[in-house]
């Protein structure tokens, strides 16, 4: 699994013109799925989003993580995280994982990060064609790869 994690004043998804998800202070998250995701991944990757420590503290030092500023997460799937542009100017996305896959697995990342995280978060839509909007903040971006642990 990937992570694109961006740190937001704001974040909201759309879809069929409608605000389907909506945040304040916290993470927009990118999620990307592949057919080779476990719950393991799921598990190491949900601790690893909600513990980062990327807001600032009093001494200006990003020292500080979602609870501690009361953030929130917006959590969006893209498969496209899984582009590989090695041929070609046309990306290929065999390493997505196929919806039967990346469904179940997709959700389970929702529960872990509500659980971790201890209150609700937003999403978007699984294979929905969606308008994300966000005031990132910093900039701050993550990337994170579950497969890159060590």
């Amino acid at each position: 699994m990937v992570a694109v994690i961006q740190r937001v004043s704001e974040a909201s998804v759309t879809i069929e013109q409608k605000i389907h998800g909506k945040i304040e202070n916290g993470f927009l998250v990118l999620l990307g799925i592949t057919h080779a995701d476990t719950k393991e991944d799921a598990d190491w990757l949900g601790r690893k989003i909600v513990g980062m420590r990327v807001f600032g503290d009093e001494n200006e030092k990003m020292n500080l993580d979602l609870a501690a500023v009361n953030g929130s997460i917006l959590l969006i799937s893209q498969f496209t995280l899984h582009a590989s542009t090695k041929k070609g100017n046309r990306p290929s996305f065999i390493e997505a994982a196929k919806p039967e896959a990346a469904i179940p697995l997709y959700e389970l990342m929702i529960t872990i990060l509500e659980k971790e995280l201890g209150k609700p978060i937003q999403c978007g839509k699984f294979g929905a064609d969606m308008k994300v909007a966000l005031i990132n903040d910093g900039p701050v971006t993550i990337i994170i790869d579950s497969k890159n642990r060590i």
